[in-house]
């Protein structure tokens, strides 16, 4: 079975203000090489049986899978939401030296 090296993990914050928290903590601890925060999106989404809307900045963890466990602790422990999305998706497949500075840049 493949195991991927790298991944890009999705999530979503109720504001810029914890988008930059959450992405600033995660680089500085080399948990993630890059995290990219997103323009402002519009969620509409099933909660408690209502059906919300919310506005809510996306953000883009690049980083190796080893750290997949590490890096959902650090989120839900900073996140505000009772259940934030957290979504992991395998690079399959990318440009060499950009995946490696992936690896570069975060913990071995």
């Amino acid at each position: 079975m493949y195991k991927p090296k790298q991944l890009v993990i999705l999530t979503t914050c109720p504001d810029a203000e914890t988008a930059k928290m959450i992405a600033n903590a995660l680089v500085a601890k080399q948990l993630a090489a890059c995290v990219q925060i997103g323009q402002v999106v519009e969620s509409v989404y099933r909660w408690n049986n209502d059906i919300c809307q919310s506005q809510e900045v996306p953000l883009h963890i690049k980083c190796m899978a080893k750290q997949y466990k590490a890096i959902e602790q650090l989120v839900i422990q900073m996140h505000p939401y009772e259940v934030p999305e957290f979504i992991a998706m395998p690079i399959t497949n990318g440009f060499g030296p950009y995946l490696q500075w992936i690896e570069d840049n975060s913990l071995s």
